[in-house]
């Protein structure tokens, strides 16, 4: 499969994840009474910021940028070599920390912070991805 269409795929998989995030119309007390729909949406955050980490991962091997030492790198070493913009990608970077509280103190999710991040982050999903686009558009 050719790179940009590997970075594609990874986009629609991010963005579905991101349209059900959307979808979900619940407050702070839903979410921490509603262990499914809880459930599903910390499920969909963590793909959806893999899925950006991954595509992140892939354009730093290609173009042979620094290697990350931390998921949080990724985004700030696409900003600092222009793929990203350096402010966007700062804000973005703390999708990788919520990620790790996700995937290793999943018994500590704050509930206010989940909400947070649903109400108010979806959007930098898709700021992402048009800037990856861009950047496929200019590399392809």
């Amino acid at each position: 499969m050719h790179y940009g269409d590997r970075i594609q795929r990874k986009l629609d998989f991010m963005q579905k994840c991101v349209s059900y995030l959307g979808s979900v119309d619940a407050d702070s007390s839903e979410l921490e009474d509603n262990y499914e729909l809880r459930s599903a949406v910390e499920r969909n955050f963590q793909l959806a910021i893999e899925s950006a980490i991954d595509i992140g991962e892939m354009i730093i091997s290609r173009e042979g940028f620094e290697r990350p030492e931390i998921y949080r790198s990724v985004f700030l070493i696409l900003g600092r070599n222009g793929i990203i913009p350096e402010d966007f990608a700062k804000e973005f970077a703390q999708a990788a920390g919520f990620r790790n509280v996700l995937v290793h103190m999943y018994e500590e999710v704050n509930i206010d912070i989940l909400h947070m991040f649903l109400t108010e982050r979806l959007e930098d999903f898709d700021e992402f991805a048009k800037y990856i686009a861009q950047y496929l558009n200019r590399n392809s």
